[in-house]
């Protein structure tokens, strides 16, 4: 019996791991593998019209699964188009596999069209990259892939399939991709050290990440900070790591400037991190960032984040649900009286501050509810009255998070995903695949119109497998992050206030994205008054199929000053 060539047996090795959606876009030198996928109905492939779509796709469903998500993607140029989101993806940890074509093995000492070092091109935004260059090792490396991007600290991979590779017989057995279990604890000791340094702290501080999340340990770190009453804050975060409504829950520190993140890190004596690394802002403080004396514990999988930057008392390679849930036992134990009942305290005017300021913020939305240009408070106290509980919002509108989780803060993992890494253009079609990944629920994705702009064409893809999300574009006509971060720049610098550069300004020609939309096959709506927001609302949710919603929002913009420029 002729064996199989390697196009067939890598699609069922795919489906031997339980890998049945496909994110692609189409190429040459991969013309045959996709031919055959026509004969596996059950792998679905998700057509996307450019590289960086299908990548920031799959980290949706990828994100919403949490488990390994296949990428396909052209050679050279193809690789290129995704390498922004492949980082966006690497930073975020998601569990993608890529697989990109070649011509082929033979062609490769004739520097011909779309030649490139395609391995190495990938190896800084991946975790692992490679390219098989042996048909009988063809399902050993995907196996080896799907197991690197998917073990903590997951991350995608990249693996390069040669056509001459894929065309010839492939005498490998398909069989299930094995993991490694990391479910594993420090010794009972170490977390009693640990118990001790926290339970003596006066003002305890907590800080965590999305290695929380991936390890179901979001009850754990309640335990723990309740027991402690401690302040929990998330860095680096784009998961729910905590309710959001949890009085110990105090937010993200710094995402640009380790000046706004350095008042929290340095408030306490005893420091918990778990999940995360310090500090993960673009503009970092480089000095110390902890209190003067202050102890530091560190549980994390990552080894490399443990003491990256910041000297750390105690370091646990070990998984944080475990670990969390032995240290809260210890807690139990090694807490006297006293410090109960100073943890209690703490917990008690934490939650006092924390009702005090939600409810100074709801009065500050009542002030302008009727406001136009619409304020995004207004839209999200509109849509939580339609939102069924178990809805879902991928979140890439960064500027308008606030109200959007004021209103409708998230309680567990998987309600509420936001954007990671700092590519931008990945509301869209990330919500497209978080609907994938979720085909019972309520979808709603969030985006800027500086986002918008870059995938854009991913609204295609929703129309054309009918995917049933709703998408919400912020239009405020402008970079707004960088308005805000420039803001920062200049105080920094010294620099008087002033009309924000051009570069940042989206007005002219105004955008128009309700238009965009059906121009792909997408309904869309424009809202620009108060009274237009339950209507929009109501019309999204009243039909099966995509909806996109033009929210438009108060920019500062100078059209005038754009044409008077000659565009610039």
């Amino acid at each position: 019996m002729a064996k199989k060539t390697g196009r067939f047996a890598i699609i069922e090795q795919f489906l031997a791991d339980g890998m049945d959606h496909m994110f692609g876009n189409p190429g040459t030198v991969e013309q045959g593998f996709l031919d055959a996928v026509s004969d596996y109905p059950q792998m679905k492939y998700i057509l996307t019209l450019q590289e960086s779509v299908a990548v920031t796709m799959a980290d949706g469903y990828a994100r919403a699964t949490q488990r390994p998500t296949l990428v396909q993607i052209h050679s050279t140029p193809g690789l290129g188009n995704a390498i922004g989101a492949l980082y966006q993806a690497k930073r975020g940890h998601s569990p993608l596999v890529v697989i990109g074509g070649d011509a082929g093995i033979k062609y490769m000492g004739m520097d011909a069209q779309m030649a490139g070092d395609l391995v190495a091109f990938a190896q800084p935004v991946t975790k692992w990259s490679t390219m098989v260059m042996e048909p009988s090792s063809l399902l050993r490396v995907l196996r080896r892939a799907i197991k690197i991007a998917s073990t903590p600290p997951m991350g995608p991979v990249y693996v390069c399939l040669p056509a001459d590779v894929l065309d010839a017989p492939s005498g490998e057995l398909v069989r299930p991709t094995s993991h490694p279990l990391t479910r594993v604890v420090p010794s009972a000791g170490t977390v009693r050290e640990a118990a001790e340094m926290l339970a003596a702290g006066k003002t305890p501080m907590i800080f965590v990440g999305d290695g929380v999340a991936y390890s179901g340990a979001q009850d754990e770190l309640a335990r723990v900070a309740e027991l402690l009453g401690a302040e929990v804050w998330e860095a680096d975060a784009g998961e729910v790591n905590i309710d959001y409504r949890h009085p110990l829950y105090q937010g993200m520190t710094g995402h640009m400037f380790g000046s706004h993140s350095l008042p929290i890190l340095s408030k306490g004596d005893v420091n918990l991190i778990s999940g995360t690394y310090i500090v993960p802002e673009v503009f970092s403080e480089l000095g110390e960032v902890f209190a003067p004396g202050a102890k530091t514990i560190h549980i994390d999988l990552n080894a490399y984040e443990i003491a990256k930057n910041h000297p750390v008392d105690l370091g646990m390679v070990a998984d944080p649900k475990l670990t969390l849930a032995m240290l809260a036992d210890a807690l139990e134990t090694v807490m006297s009286p006293k410090q109960k009942d100073a943890a209690t305290g703490r917990l008690r005017d934490l939650a006092q501050a924390k009702e005090a300021k939600l409810a100074a913020d709801l009065a500050k939305d009542r002030a302008v509810r009727d406001a136009i240009p619409v304020k995004m408070s207004r839209f999200m106290e509109e849509l939580v009255a339609h939102l069924p509980k178990d809805a879902i919002i991928f979140d890439e509108a960064l500027t308008n998070s606030p109200p959007i989780v004021r209103y409708w803060p998230p309680e567990r993992t998987g309600q509420y995903f936001l954007t990671r890494g700092g590519s931008l253009g990945v509301g869209i079609p990330g919500a497209i695949g978080t609907k994938l990944a979720n085909p019972d629920k309520t979808v709603f994705g969030f985006t800027g119109d500086g986002g918008a702009m870059y995938t854009i064409q991913a609204l295609w893809s929703a129309a054309r497998h009918n995917v049933d999300a709703k998408f919400v574009v912020c239009n405020n006509a402008s970079y707004r992050l960088l308005q805000l971060n420039i803001d920062e720049y200049w105080k920094s610098q010294g620099v008087p206030k002033h009309d924000y550069p051009l570069s940042f300004d989206l007005s002219s020609p105004p955008l128009h994205f309700d238009e965009m939309a059906r121009s792909m096959g997408v309904q869309g709506v424009r809202v620009e008054k108060p009274e237009e927001i339950g209507p929009a609302i109501s019309q999204s949710l009243g039909r099966h199929g995509p909806f996109l919603i033009d929210l438009v929002l108060e920019g500062d913009v100078h059209p005038d000053r754009v044409g008077n420029t000659c565009g610039q």
